[in-house]
């Protein structure tokens, strides 16, 4: 049996999951975001238990299909944008209908009904978290950022951030430090 999570896009949401999962004697075979497959079924007592649990960190049990199908495309989104080293090479529709085995017209449909945004909205959002992540980490410059996250230019990218957060990258690269900067005068 399967339960879907909301708001489930972290190791350390997995963590928690696993821990009230424990917690409450629930054996289970394995833990991704967005989803727990459970060896036996739950009892009610046992569902109510584990969904005011996870009430309490942030997370939330879903039963609606849309929504679940809705929170398995962003888990998707999210580990393919922040966890893998590489983005697919193939179309991110293509992908995403690969991967959950729906045509995309009907997920983009879904998607956007539930969210109120389109899913290259959504990527497009991802992605430039991502460019902010790496920018922190100050290991990769603009150029390699851009050819990871297949952009087709600098430029492309650099014009999409400041299209997202109001300044270019290296503006928010300068701030970045500028703060870290003042934090270590304190």
């Amino acid at each position: 049996m399967n339960i879907f999570i909301k708001h489930m896009v972290s190791q350390r949401c997995k963590l928690k999951v696993k821990e009230e999962l424990n917690n409450l004697g629930i054996d289970y075979i394995s833990i991704d975001l967005g989803t727990v497959e459970l060896t036996n079924r739950l009892t009610p007592e046992q569902l109510d238990r584990l969904k005011d649990n996870l009430l309490n960190s942030g997370l939330e049990l879903m039963g609606d299909q849309k929504s679940i199908l809705v929170e398995r495309i962003k888990n998707i989104i999210i580990k393919m944008i922040h966890e893998s080293e590489k983005l697919p090479r193939v179309n991110y529709s293509d992908y995403i209908s690969e991967q959950l085995d729906y045509d995309y017209t009907y997920l983009s449909n879904i998607f956007t009904e539930v969210k109120g945004i389109t899913i290259q909205q959504y990527i497009i959002n991802n992605k430039i978290e991502r460019v902010k992540e790496l920018l922190l980490y100050d290991e990769l410059n603009l150029t390699e950022i851009s050819y990871r996250l297949h952009y087709s230019s600098v430029a492309h990218l650099s014009n999409q951030f400041r299209k997202i957060t109001g300044i270019s990258p290296s503006y928010f690269k300068k701030l970045k430090l500028k703060r870290k900067g003042n934090l270590e005068n304190l």
